[in-house]
């Protein structure tokens, strides 16, 4: 093919005919393989399953030479290199699971010119033997796949990325695209940076962005008190959808909920990154082979994975941002069909994503002692030593956070690190003329980064409690206008559609200015519980403390119960009239939508008012669809288009209803030891004795019922009404904590 020749749309619609078999392309395909083969560097933000990988691989055939493909995980590679081969082009991965006669006749491949497209880790450009082959060979094009983890702004940042500016440098006049799914605004500038795509020669790159919309993924959110109702939900989706992942945040847990999938009748697919390469890709086989494979894997799973069939993606974790959150679900449905993405939600899952923070964003301290230990172990030449050890020469506790800071004295050249073919231990050396006083500037941008990385985390939650459409929240945090406010593809939206909302009449208009009020006046110090005590009118000692009993909303809905006071605040709450702070406490504060409420001036306002009235135009608490906390529907579930509905929620592995109920009778010791001890911090604060909050047999009653609403709570023996009033909502709340 002539390439002086202009890259009309006939001439790339041909190439990709020809290549690919394929008689279009997808939006944004063709421009931008038009721009790189014109000459200009590219980012590329296409969403999951939109075919980014096509635009450098058609573009890497059309490029004279060869096209360098940098790739973050082994699995990615050889998913890639698998599909190239099976269309007949040259195309092979260098990495750590390549031993070391084989890597010795790829790289002569790469001399010899075989290849036109080679996949690496951003690591291997630190190998000697791979940097002399690459001097000997004509490079076209550098895609750096997954490029948000040069960012460090972004949500898998990796400090092997950096170097690829440095890369650049020794390349010469090469061709960029550095391609995401996960990039904001913010992000993309910050991969330009770091990779100076605007320092001359360079004229600076096109930044084409195809949109973030998957309006063909259900997104929901379940509330789930234990590991226990996790599993049983897990166990619904599994069994619904069959084909799909379940993602989790550490090895071990990723180990464990397999355990339990095995020990449920299925056969689940593990992988993590703790595995050893001949097991990850006979994991990763398995998952392209197999009919309907279901995978249980931490993050080290799923990126550029080439199956379009997958019906499913459950978070058994909470991952660390949305950004995470959209590249993990975006692996669903890449067919176009609908698939189901679930999230399981528990408040203490956020301490593991607050380890990982630590872990990523060190102090200075913990810097300077990794720092003195290399300094020391290869003040006599070159040492290869695993992450593990280096954390134990350096007397620290999170390998993760040790293997960040190599990679960050790395950064600023204080040490030189190279590893060999099949070993996964770096070599490391001391670097010439080092200065350890780039250090500290070091340790001032990790701050910044630590308090970013904690927003990401609390916007997470955000997302989580957000009443509104969650397809519209995450269109606008990557910069995307949503075409409308709501979808028909979200537990949020459906639940507007399914709930009999009302305008308000004139008396619960009053009602609800009440609440609102309140809530003003307590200005965001206080969570939804203490503000329905304070419109009840109870002096708890907490309230007393903080002058609440001098509030003007003081005991203005006396007459109503506790109960039925929590239910209205928490209906405004579910039409965002209220904002709830994203740590442990879930603060609630007036938003602006609930100023405009209740001063009557939002029109249009529908509530979910609370079904059994109780008086004075009150309401009882009503169950809600489902049950406390999220869980299904007892009867039914969601219907998603084109994706069989999930059925009724069991509890796990009880193999006939006496078992179950026999299970459901033993008292969880977890659940007694935290009920007993706020009933002694309680009896405490009050001045009486613990058993006149709640005695020892009532608590071992109530963590045997698990009650999931004040109606389940009334009938638990030893539960009085005083007691629901009083108490109810702190003890459900209680039991809504991780197990």
């Amino acid at each position: 093919m002539n390439m002086s020749e202009p890259w009309t749309d006939e001439r790339l619609g041909e190439a990709l005919q020809r290549h690919f078999g394929y008689s279009a392309f997808r939006e944004g395909q063709a421009e931008a393989v038009r721009t790189v083969l014109g000459g200009r560097d590219l980012v590329l933000v296409m969403p999951t399953g939109s075919g980014k990988s096509l635009c450098y691989q058609l573009s890497a055939l059309l490029f004279p030479g060869v096209t360098l493909v940098v790739s973050p995980l082994i699995a990615l590679m050889k998913d890639q290199v698998d599909a190239l081969d099976r269309r007949g082009i040259p195309a092979t991965f260098l990495n750590s699971s390549v031993d070391a006669d084989e890597m010795a006749y790829r790289l002569d491949g790469l001399r010899q010119g075989r290849y036109r497209l080679v996949y690496v880790a951003p690591e291997r450009f630190r190998n000697r033997r791979f940097a002399d082959a690459l001097a000997s060979v004509r490079v076209s094009l550098l895609t750096i796949d997954e490029a948000h983890c040069i960012s460090q702004w972004g949500h898998d940042f990796r400090p092997d990325y950096l170097n690829l500016k440095y890369v650049l440098e020794r390349l010469g006049a090469v061709r960029v695209m550095a391609v995401t799914a996960t990039a904001t605004p913010e992000v993309r500038e910050d991969i330009i940076a770091q990779l100076g795509l605007r320092e001359p020669p360079r004229e600076g790159p096109n930044v084409l962005v195809t949109g973030f919309a998957r309006p063909n993924l259900y997104l929901s959110v379940t509330r789930c008190p234990t590991h226990r109702h996790k599993f049983a939900r897990l166990v619904q989706v599994v069994d619904a959808y069959r084909c799909g992942i379940v993602y989790c945040a550490t090895r071990k847990m990723a180990e464990r909920v397999s355990a339990m999938l095995q020990g449920d009748g299925f056969e689940p697919i593990l992988y993590h990154g703790a595995m050893s390469d001949d097991e990850r890709t006979t994991a990763q086989e398995r998952f392209v082979s197999a009919p309907s494979p279901v995978v249980v894997a931490t993050n080290a799973f799923g990126m550029g994975v080439d199956r379009g069939d997958l019906r499913f993606v459950v978070h058994w974790d909470l991952p660390g941002s949305l950004e995470a959150y959209y590249q993990e679900i975006g692996r669903a449905g890449r067919d176009g069909a609908s698939a189901w993405c679930e999230l399981l939600f528990n408040y203490a899952d956020k301490g593991t994503q607050q380890f990982f923070i630590d872990g990523s964003n060190p102090p200075f301290a913990d810097i300077l002692a990794v720092w003195e230990a290399v300094r020391a172990a290869c003040a006599d030449g070159a040492v290869t030593c695993s992450v593990e050890e280096w954390a134990k020469r350096a007397k620290l506790k999170n390998d993760m956070e040790v293997r960040t800071i190599l990679g960050l004295i790395e950064r600023v050249r204080l040490i030189g690190r190279e590893i060999l073919p099949g070993d996964r231990a770096y070599t490391t050396r001391l670097a010439a003329d080092a200065d350890p006083a780039a250090l500290r500037q070091l340790a001032a941008g990790l701050e910044e980064k630590r308090a970013r990385d904690q927003r990401k985390l609390d916007l997470l939650i955000r997302f989580v409690d957000h009443p509104g459409c969650r397809h519209a929240f995450l269109l606008s945090y990557f910069g995307e206008a949503a075409p409308c406010s709501a979808c028909d593809a979200c537990d949020r939206c459906r639940r507007r559609t399914m709930e009999k909302r009302i305008a308000p009449d004139e008396a619960q208009w009053i009602v609800i200015q009440k609440v609102l009020s309140c809530v003003a006046r307590m200005r965001g110090r206080f969570g939804a519980q203490r503000v329905a005590q304070v419109l009840h009118g109870d002096r708890e000692e907490t309230v007393v403390r903080h002058a609440l009993d001098q509030l003007t909303t003081f005991g203005l809905l006396a007459e109503w119960p506790l109960a039925q006071i929590r239910s209205v605040i928490d209906a405004l709450q579910a039409e965002g009239c209220m904002d709830v702070s994203p740590d442990e406490y879930r603060l609630v504060a007036l938003s602006a939508k609930g100023r405009k409420v209740m001063l009557r001036t939002c029109d249009g306002f529908l509530i979910a008012w609370p079904k059994e009235s109780a008086g004075a135009g009150g309401a009882k608490r009503p169950r809600a669809e489902g049950g406390r906390n999220g869980l299904p529907p007892r009867t039914g579930g969601t219907p998603v288009p084109q994706v069989a509905p999930l059925g009724r929620l069991t509890e796990p592995s009880a193999s006939s209803a006496a078992e179950a109920a026999a299970e459901r009778a033993l008292p969880d010791h977890a659940l007694v030891l935290r009920l007993q001890k706020w009933a002694r911090q309680t009896a405490a604060i009050r001045k009486v004795e613990p058993y006149r909050i709640l005695n020892r047999q009532t608590i071992e009653a109530i963590a045997a019922a698990r009650p999931q609403s004040f109606s389940d709570l009334e009938t638990v023996k030893g539960v009085g009404p005083v007691t629901v009033q009083r108490y109810g909502r702190v003890i459900l709340d209680l039991l809504g904590e991780q197990a």
